[in-house]
């Protein structure tokens, strides 16, 4: 079924235009990523180009007009077999007198009763919550004058809470400009707790459930609806609707938190397990972070895996005990097998997983990180970790990305507002990666360790995260926590045969156990592009 908008294009012609106009913006923003894309494609490297396009393409302001005219599935309109559970709006009418109208209009026809709080006939919410006929146990949608809902938005929210005992539900949603045209659209994550604390992405399009006292109580507070919003998602678990119901003026802000108050000297003791193989170079700078690091209680274990270069044996011949312990670990590579040794003799009450090509640029990271770990709904948490140029190489790690697992927001600058400013956000993810990862050791023990017959070098931090999930510990990725990843600089990539045909299998095994190619992240969206690490609209 077609788009609810008014389509200012002739369908066909219009898909042919836009996809012109969106590589042509691509190229404009980035010829030689572009030209990169371009080349791998012709080369039959389709993964590669496939995400490189994706990223530039999603870029284009002109995107979303293509999601809308081929991809937007209609909201259902055809569901009087629901009954009719009242949807009640509460509108505030400050912010846009002037667009009330037009609100009314679209919400008439949704068959959605309005109450305008603000006009001659109802000054205050006091009066619009004394008019309506509590008995019939509504749900009210809290949003300002200007705002309208998608053809069928009602119908689809009653859809989604039929038979259900949750309190508020929430859809996806996008601006409306001057002009009246849709823009920015928001393909929200379904319910992250953390998130929400640093922004609110439910308030004004959303429904809820609360009684006539619950409301007047609010009456007075000049930021009502956002309250009962933060009260509703406080007392269960908020329903997603994963579709585009609101069309918005404005929308909440995200609020970049400040770096906490870590200096606690009350933190367990921790250990921290440092993989390593020659390159002392990188070792020395690794160490040399520790050292100046602001944490009560610190043991380092190197483990060493048959590194033959002198300066690196005589280096490590000279880290002094007890605060560096070094383990001999002979073999073929295997981060699993190494780490898990190392936890074995491990005093620490939390583990810090840290790679030897991590430089530390700030000395709080190691606090900020174990405050997290050690809440009871926490699992593995995981840093930002930056390129040497200072763009993201890490920010949480998301599910299903090219059809296994990818590193999101990557090659972001910090300071770029990118999805909603998600990078710079403590939230909830699926799974973080082990380059820099902080885990109670009872926890990590708990979830079986790291796999290592599955997963030797590739993906055993996402399934170790994973399991931690399905135990109770969600995965956390900590921001305020930013390091430097000098990534894979000592062990090099996996472009030999043998290397190459390691990672297919410890691939496969991803998406055997994890459905990785089946399943959507739920921090992430269906309608977000599965071939790019940047949060970019599906095409």
């Amino acid at each position: 079924m077609k788009s609810n908008r008014a389509d200012p294009y002739p369908e066909k012609v219009a898909g042919l235009w836009l996809m012109l106009s969106i590589h042509f913006d691509a190229f404009r923003a980035g010829p030689y990523a572009y030209l990169t894309a371009l080349w791998w494609r012709l080369r039959r490297k389709r993964l590669r180009s496939r995400g490189q396009f994706a990223r530039l393409l999603g870029r284009s302001r002109r995107a979303y007009d293509l999601w809308m005219l081929w991809e937007e599935g209609a909201v259902a309109t055809n569901g009087d077999h629901l009954g009719k559970a009242p949807i009640l709006a509460i509108i505030d009418v400050r912010p846009g007198q002037g667009e009330l109208q037009e609100t009314l209009r679209n919400l008439s026809a949704e068959g959605i009763a309005a109450f305008p709080i603000g006009t001659s006939d109802l000054p205050t919410l006091v009066d619009a919550v004394r008019q309506i006929d509590w008995s019939q146990n509504p749900w009210l949608m809290p949003i300002i004058a200007g705002d309208r809902v998608a053809l069928g938005a009602a119908n689809a929210y009653r859809t989604a809470i039929a038979g259900s005992e949750v309190q508020i539900a929430y859809a996806d949603d996008d601006l409306l400009n001057n002009s009246g045209r849709r823009t920015a659209p928001h393909f929200k994550p379904d319910w992250n707790k953390e998130l929400f604390r640093h922004f609110d992405y439910l308030s004004g399009a959303c429904i809820l459930r609360a009684s006539q006292q619950e409301v007047e109580g609010l009456a007075k507070a000049p930021d009502w609806a956002r309250l009962l919003v933060a009260r509703k998602a406080g007392e269960g678990v908020p329903l997603h609707v994963r579709k585009i119901l609101h069309h918005r003026r404005a929308r909440p802000r995200p609020q970049v938190p400040a770096v906490p108050d870590s200096s606690s000297k009350e933190l367990p003791p921790v250990s921290v397990i440092v993989p390593t193989r020659n390159r002392v170079n990188l070792l020395q700078t690794c160490l040399m972070g520790l050292a100046a690091t602001d944490y009560p209680d610190i043991e380092v274990i190197v483990v060493d895996n048959d590194s033959d270069d002198a300066q690196t044996l005589a280096f490590l011949a000279g880290l002094e005990r007890p605060r560096y312990h070094v383990l001999r670990h002979q073999g073929v590579f295997n981060y699993s097998a190494i780490n898990n040794r190392a936890v074995e003799a491990a005093r620490g009450r939390l583990l810090c997983l840290l790679n030897n090509d991590i430089e530390v640029i700030e000395p709080h990271w190691l606090a900020t990180m174990a405050v997290q770990a050690l809440r009871e709904d926490v699992g593995a948490v995981g840093a930002r970790l930056l390129y040497p140029d200072g763009r993201i190489q890490h920010s949480g790690v998301v599910i299903g990305v090219g059809n296994a697992a990818a590193h999101a927001h990557r090659l972001l600058r910090p300071e770029e507002e990118g999805y909603f400013y998600r990078h710079a956000l403590p939230q909830f993810a699926s799974a973080v990666t082990a380059a820099c990862l902080v885990v109670t050791r009872d926890r990590f023990l708990a979830a079986g360790s790291f796999d290592e017959r599955n997963f030797a070098v590739a993906f055993n931090d996402v399934d170790l995260c994973l399991r931690l999930n399905q135990k109770g510990w969600q995965s956390f990725y900590e921001p305020r926590a930013t390091l430097i990843h000098h990534e894979s600089v000592s062990r090099g990539f996996d472009r030999d045969p043998v290397g190459a045909a390691r990672f297919a299998g410890e691939l496969a095994a991803l998406k055997r156990l994890w459905r990785t190619d089946e399943v959507v992240d739920p921090f992430h969206h269906p309608e977000l592009s599965r071939a790019s690490e940047r949060f970019v609209v599906r095409l």
